[in-house]
């Protein structure tokens, strides 16, 4: 005689168990992954305050590489850090600084544009430095903005539905664009992805450099761009040292030199020391992931991929004055 069928509080109560039961394996197989990997997941980025306080903001590779592209777009146009900060606050409300295809009806993009409102079309919006530079041609036309409130100005740009939204972000925004206009010097780190198989080494480097700063961002004080064996033309390619301008060829000094990017520093005075070099210099932080670079050094401090905390250490022999030429070009050294 064949045995009963089980009840419909027994077949819930049997779906529960093995749902939990699944759960638990799940979540073994998580904390064992972690455990064989020392806890390493996806690496982070970290933007703390620069006034001394416990304020931070962690944020992934990509939102890194977005919101330094949106604070490279507005600062090449000599917009202010409250403009950047604005955009920032925008992008984090809006897209929370990703990329994104979708939004409320034919919205996309950092700062959900609408093709069918004149932002562009859904190719330019889905370009970053695009959609920021677009954004800060509308803010421009904003009477008095950078005396508005942060929620005010957003809004006259964006005519959002939930005006008010802007204002949560406006702290994380604040510090972001502190730090990636370079007035917070040594504020933002990311850990990198060392060992990663790398992709287009220095011209990839370059080419994220004037995509977002212009082509001016390697001949800056007519500095030559040559130093350490690394060249490139105005364009932004490269061109092959010759052997009479580093070490001979194959050696380990001159492999670091064929992997480095050397980009000028033009101070402007009324910015103040260092500004522009943190600006470069946390750009090339916040693209470290992407462009698979290995360290970046300025003005005797230098950051390497790999370092948990990612924080920025003093470079060259234990208390050493920083060489002269270390506050006038930041150094950027990729994997290959």
């Amino acid at each position: 005689m064949p045995e009963p069928s089980p009840t419909p509080a027994r077949r819930g109560r049997l779906l529960r168990f093995g749902a939990a039961v699944a759960v638990l394996f799940a979540l073994a197989g998580y904390l064992a992954v972690q455990y064989l990997t020392g806890g390493a997941g996806e690496p982070r980025c970290r933007v703390v305050s620069g006034k001394g306080d416990d304020a931070s903001y962690e944020f992934t590779p990509d939102q890194a590489v977005n919101a330094a592209t949106i604070s490279a777009v507005g600062t090449s146009r000599r917009m202010p850090e409250r403009a950047v900060a604005i955009a920032l606050a925008t992008a984090l409300q809006e897209s929370n600084l990703r990329n994104i295809k979708h939004g409320d009806r034919d919205s996309l993009g950092l700062f959900q544009q609408r093709p069918s409102q004149g932002w562009g079309t859904t190719k330019e919006i889905m370009d970053p430095t695009y959609a920021a530079g677009v954004f800060y041609e509308h803010l421009t036309k904003v009477p008095g903005y950078t005396r508005l409130p942060l929620t005010v100005a957003a809004q006259r740009v964006q005519r959002s539905g939930y005006p008010q939204a802007y204002a949560k972000h406006e702290p994380d925004a604040t510090m972001l664009a502190a730090a990636l206009t370079g007035r917070a010097a040594a504020t933002l780190t990311c850990e990198g992805r060392p060992g990663a198989t790398p992709v287009g080494g220095p011209d990839s480097v370059r080419a994220a450099l004037v995509r977002d700063f212009g082509h001016e961002v390697l001949q800056e004080a007519g500095a030559d761009i040559s130093a350490q064996g690394d060249s490139s033309a105005p364009d932004g390619t490269s061109s092959s040292p010759s052997a009479a301008s580093g070490p001979a060829s194959g050696s380990p000094s001159s492999t670091v030199s064929a992997r480095t990017v050397t980009v000028p520093v033009r101070e402007d005075a009324s910015t103040g020391t260092g500004v522009r070099g943190w600006e470069l210099a946390h750009w090339a932080v916040a693209n470290s992931s992407a462009l698979h670079i290995e360290r970046v050094s300025y003005a005797g401090r230098e950051w390497t991929a790999g370092r948990r905390e990612g924080e920025w250490l003093r470079s060259g022999t234990q208390g050493a004055p920083a060489a002269k030429e270390a506050a006038t070009e930041v150094r950027i050294v990729t994997a290959q």
